[in-house]
């Protein structure tokens, strides 16, 4: 009976202590609970909150499961119409854009089916990368709307890809402000043009007068009025440049162009500068012609640009090497310096309109930040590539890569079929 005792008493204590535990149990659960409805309500306040961008999920088919209120605003259609329809995410999309991916991602292609369209969307991001992209989506009453598509994949618990998620942001007003601020950076360009070149004319006829010639001061002071002439009108002539590349389009005088030519020239135009600055300029190029398909003047234009960036962001006693030289099927053009350097964090942002190294308004170099600007999109137009390595204190390379004969032919007839180069 004493043991029965015992056991009962234990069994007893045992039931309490499961009771107790299962109080517990059933508080944090209240808890857990209670956490898990907050939590849903903020996600489900910030999923309404959203309402300036589009929002779409889809299954790996590219089949709408997702859609939040900045879609419903976007397209004029409720989630419920979306979903009982069955809609797919293509159905929203320009399919002349789509087939283009395409033929992108694959020249072969000629005929072309939904899912291979739904691929167009998704091919980088199935590789594993977020895609970030400028489509066009059309709503269903017809309206084109452009938009930038942030791409990702959906994850499961289990890290599975089980869809994608398509990120869209309105870009019709930002496009249309940068539409009238280069419209409006053309006009004010052409308006300064003509008054300059009528100063210009002045200044020149009063050097030029013989009846009355002027003192050497005077004439000291008209080269001073002149030499600023000048580089204002080049300044305007930079601004007009970038309001043509930001439009997409600007003139291109395609022929055979020797880079071997063109290098000589622009360090022969810039050496006094360097002389001036006390920076060693030196070529090195290949003994005979690198000739490649291109604009000679645009192309100058680049290296001029290249050379004069590298001679005033190096100090007294530096050196500037420009060289040329050929790798396989590409012609390498590099200009380094031994100057004061970008620091890593700025060198995505040096092809930026406007943009200055911190490292450059910290020494006070003078510029606008149009150089690099202007000379990528040159490059860009000839079929190129731009790049750019910098430590700061120790000196920059920039790197300009330009197709070969046959490869720029092809760059050129892309340019000429679009109207002009993008």
């Amino acid at each position: 009976m004493r043991l029965q005792l015992a056991a009962a008493q234990a069994n007893a204590a045992q039931r309490k202590q499961l009771l107790e535990e299962a109080v517990l149990a059933k508080d944090e659960l209240a808890l857990n609970e209670a956490r898990l409805k907050t939590a849903n309500r903020l996600i489900r306040s910030i999923w309404n909150a959203v309402t300036e961008q589009s929002v779409i999920g889809t299954d790996l088919d590219g089949l709408i499961d997702v859609w939040n209120p900045g879609a419903e605003k976007m397209f004029g259609i409720t989630e419920k119409e979306v979903l009982d329809a069955h809609r797919h995410v293509v159905d929203f999309h320009l399919t002349s854009e789509l087939e283009q991916r395409l033929r992108d991602m694959d020249a072969t292609l000629t005929t072309v089916s939904s899912a291979e369209d739904f691929s167009a969307l998704v091919d980088a991001v199935r590789s594993g990368y977020a895609d970030v992209r400028d489509w066009t989506y059309v709503r269903p009453d017809g309206k084109q709307v452009p938009v930038q598509v942030a791409a990702t994949p959906r994850i499961d618990e289990n890290g599975h890809r089980v869809g994608f998620i398509f990120v869209a942001t309105d870009m019709t007003q930002a496009r249309e402000f940068a539409r009238l601020k280069d419209e409006f950076v053309g006009l004010i360009s052409h308006e300064l043009r003509t008054p300059l070149s009528s100063i210009l004319g002045y200044l020149e006829l009063m050097k030029d007068d013989e009846d009355d010639p002027l003192s050497e001061e005077q004439l000291t002071y008209l080269a001073v009025a002149e030499r600023n002439a000048h580089r204002l009108l080049r300044l305007v002539g930079d601004l007009l440049f970038t309001a043509q590349v930001e439009s997409g389009r600007f003139p291109l005088t395609i022929g055979e162009v020797d880079l071997s030519h063109v290098i000589v020239s622009s360090i022969e135009s810039a050496r006094p500068v360097a002389d001036t600055a006390s920076v060693s300029l030196v070529a090195e190029t290949p003994p005979d012609s690198v000739i490649v398909r291109g604009d000679a003047l645009r192309l100058g234009q680049a290296v001029d640009n290249l050379i004069s960036n590298a001679i005033k962001f190096t100090p007294a006693e530096g050196r500037v090497t420009v060289s040329l030289r050929r790798d396989d099927d590409q012609v390498v053009i590099c200009v380094t310096d031994t100057g004061i350097g970008i620091p890593a964090v700025e060198l995505s942002k040096l092809s930026t309109r406007f943009f200055r190294a911190s490292t450059a308004t910290r020494n006070a170099v003078p510029g606008v930040g149009l150089g690099l600007t202007i000379t990528k999109a040159i490059v860009t137009a000839h079929g190129g590539s731009v790049d750019i390595a910098s430590e700061e204190g120790v000196g920059t390379t920039i790197s300009v890569r330009l197709p070969l004969e046959a490869e720029a032919a092809e760059a050129e007839q892309a340019a000429a079929h679009s109207g002009g180069p993008s």
